[in-house]
């Protein structure tokens, strides 16, 4: 894939109001592969409903979303698993992470479905982002910044032509964030990726190539 293009898209909770003022809603807009977007918004303007949309979780909107040519409404069950399986990966505002499995489970179970990364890239992963000690601990037993830092190593153990980031770094000091951007920017970089970051506030400190207010 090598564009993600939104045609006057507008939710349809939005859609009986005269107010909405937005770089993304009711525009003609492209995001492309190999470059680097962020998108800014306050609480309650649809930056995880704009995510939902990308990854085909939910429908309601006016307007047109393709992928290259095809509309993403044309896509059955089976288009949508490959799509999320080889060509977009989301890390999740909420994580999505099993709580009974221990945090190297948890990535592992995503690896299987291409094994895209090997052991020693996965254990290099959580080594870099200072909790190789916590592999072997449950998920429900780990702070959330922790469990951040799961979800975002998850996030990489697949191909993906784009990597949509909501709100990645929340609960995260300024060294990991640091880390964690440059882990992105070489794993989008390797697979000639784009990357589309969201963000209520605290983002990640990278050279967007643009800023979008939602």
């Amino acid at each position: 894939m090598e564009r993600i293009k939104f045609s006057h898209v507008l939710p349809q909770v939005f859609s009986n109001r005269d107010d909405v003022s937005s770089e993304i809603w009711q525009q003609d807009l492209e995001f492309q592969k190999g470059h680097l977007y962020l998108l800014e918004s306050e609480s309650g303007k649809g930056k995880s409903t704009f995510c939902s949309y990308i990854m085909g979780y939910r429908h309601d909107y006016s307007g047109d979303i393709c992928f290259d040519e095809q509309q993403v409404r044309e896509f059955g069950i089976g288009e949508w698993v490959e799509q999320r399986r080889r060509h977009i990966s989301h890390l999740f505002q909420e994580l999505r992470l099993f709580p009974e499995l221990t945090a190297y489970e948890n990535v592992a179970i995503k690896n299987q479905m291409t094994a895209f990364k090997t052991d020693v890239e996965i254990r290099e992963c959580f080594d870099r982002l200072g909790i190789a000690d916590k592999m072997n601990t449950k998920i429900g037993f780990m702070s959330f910044g922790q469990q951040q830092r799961v979800a975002f190593i998850r996030s990489l153990v697949q191909p993906f032509d784009f990597l949509l980031a909501d709100e990645p770094i929340s609960h995260l000091d300024d060294n990991n964030a640091a880390i964690m951007a440059d882990m992105m920017q070489e794993e989008a970089k390797k697979q000639g990726a784009g990357i589309i970051v969201t963000s209520i506030g605290k983002h990640m400190d990278m050279n967007y190539e643009r800023i979008l207010k939602l």
